[in-house]
This record gives structure tokens, sequence and C-alpha cells, in this order.
């Protein structure tokens, strides 16, 4: 019987919400996984066993946190980890692999990050039906791409509600008018070079307010969301067509390419060259 489940989503024309990967594995006696980098989120659900994550916050210390069932950690991009099974209890986990211009900012309302990775379920009803909608993700990889990143919305949901750090979010209509005012104007003209004064003026706000109600909308600076919004874009076209990447650079928003390199690696870990080799016509790479 197999103990071992793993599929590749099969679309990746989204950009708020994009599923890569997902699966489950009964893993062995101190099976490990890493020290390894990622170029997305990663999300695992404990449903049996144990085991610990060692995880590098951002100020480059490394944690150790000891994991058994009903808990869950977080991967975030670029960040260095390394997960072990347990010797005489290994753990069964599913998990999920995500990204897209939203990711970051329903993580957060579930309370979860490079600083806190450690999902603790609040609402054992609630964990249970994230679980579920896990496992019916990787029982369902002929399912319709659409359908799988519907589920997914669903997993983020359950995520949200059943976590014990998850933030109770509040705000007006008005002002998720003005961001989604924003979005939409980012989307249309990110090719070109776009300044956050700009943006604000377009929704006739003051600056200091627009990028204060923006960040708290959507859990990070409108500067950082363009950035994700354009390199985003980059991997759609990196991953599709055969431009030369100075040219996906200048139809990005990034007449420079060395800034597109950086910023690429930032936030990927990897240079736009290694990432298209890694990614391109469904490369597939063992998590």
């Amino acid at each position: 019987m197999s103990n071992f489940s793993f599929s590749i989503f099969p679309n990746e024309n989204y950009i708020d919400l994009r599923l890569y990967q997902y699966g489950w594995e009964q893993c062995e006696p101190l099976h490990s996984f890493g020290p390894f980098i990622r170029n997305h989120y990663l999300f695992h659900y404990i449903i049996s066993g144990k085991g610990t994550l060692d995880s590098t916050a951002e100020d480059g210390v490394t944690h150790r946190y000891s994991l058994e069932a009903g808990q869950g950690f977080l991967i975030c991009p670029g960040q260095i980890n390394t997960y072990s099974a347990d010797a005489d209890d290994p753990w069964k986990y599913a998990w999920l692999e995500f990204d897209g211009l939203r990711a970051a900012e329903y993580l957060g309302s579930a309370g979860l990050g490079v600083a806190q990775p450690i999902y603790q379920p609040g609402d054992p009803a609630l964990a249970g039906n994230m679980r579920d909608i896990m496992l019916y993700i990787t029982d369902h990889s002929n399912a319709s791409a659409l359908h799988l990143i519907g589920c997914l919305c669903l997993f983020l949901d359950a995520l949200i509600r059943s976590s014990a750090s998850h933030r109770n979010t509040t705000g007006t209509r008005l002002r998720d008018f003005y961001v989604q005012e924003a979005v939409t104007y980012m989307e249309q003209n990110y090719q070109r070079e776009l300044t956050i004064e700009e943006i604000a003026d377009v929704c006739k706000l003051n600056r200091n307010y627009f990028s204060k109600i923006f960040k708290e909308s959507m859990g990070c600076t409108p500067q950082e969301f363009l950035i994700r919004m354009r390199l985003a874009k980059a991997t759609e076209l990196m991953r599709t067509e055969d431009l030369p990447i100075k040219d996906i650079s200048a139809l990005c928003g990034y007449p420079n390419q060395l800034h597109f390199s950086r910023a690429f690696k930032q936030r990927y870990g990897t240079s736009p060259r290694e990432w298209r080799n890694q990614n391109k016509l469904h490369h597939i790479k063992r998590r």
C-alpha cells in the first residue's frame, strides 16, 4: 500500500493565488528533508505522529520546534528550513505549496509568517475541515485547475478561521474600494514606471493615508505589492514563453535587467535564469 502521494498543479495562469504541488506522506522514522530554500509558500498539516522543524528567521537565528498531530508549519519563500520525522512516532502529513499576490495577506490573517511559522488549532472542528480540504485536493489531482484553485481558497478560509493566532480584520467598504482601485490601476500600468504618489493620486488620497490603508488591507506596502505583481507576471512569462530574460524584464516594468535580477532573487531565492530552468515546461522536482 502506498505511503506517499504527490501531484503537480496542471495550470499556472493565476495571479492572486497559485497552487504548485500537493500531496501527503507517511514518513519513515527519522525521515528528513533539508536544509532547503523554497520559492513559494509550503504548508504542512500533521495528521498523526511527531517531528521537528528547524526554521531560520529573518534575523538569521534558527529555531527548533517540536510538533505533533493537529499542528502545522509554514515555510516561506527564501527561508532556510529542515524538518524531520520522530524516531519512534514518525509523522504523517499533508502539504500544499502555493503562492500569489494575495498569499502573504491571507497567511498573515492566519497569524502565520517567517516570524511565526507554527499553526496551532483554535477550533478542532474547523481544523479537521481544513485537513479534509487538503486531502481532497491531493486525491483529486485530475480535477480542473479552476476547481482546485477554488479548493485552495476554501483551505485558506479554513486555515484563517481555525488558527488560534488568526487576526480579526475590520474595515469599511470605502477603504476596500480604494484598495481595489489601486490594485486595478497597478494591473493596468505595471509595465511602465509607476510611483506610489501617482497611484494615491488616482485614488484621490494622501500618499501616507493611502499607504496605511493599503498595508492594513493587503498585508504589505503598495510598493511591495507592485514588486510582487511584476515578478509574478515575470514568472508567468518565463514559464510559458521563450523570450529572453532581458525582454521579460522590460515587459514587467524593469528596464534595467540588473535591478530585475536583484528583486527576483530577493523574492524567490534564486536568479531568473535558474528559476526558469527549474520551472519551465512542467519540470517536476521532488519535495
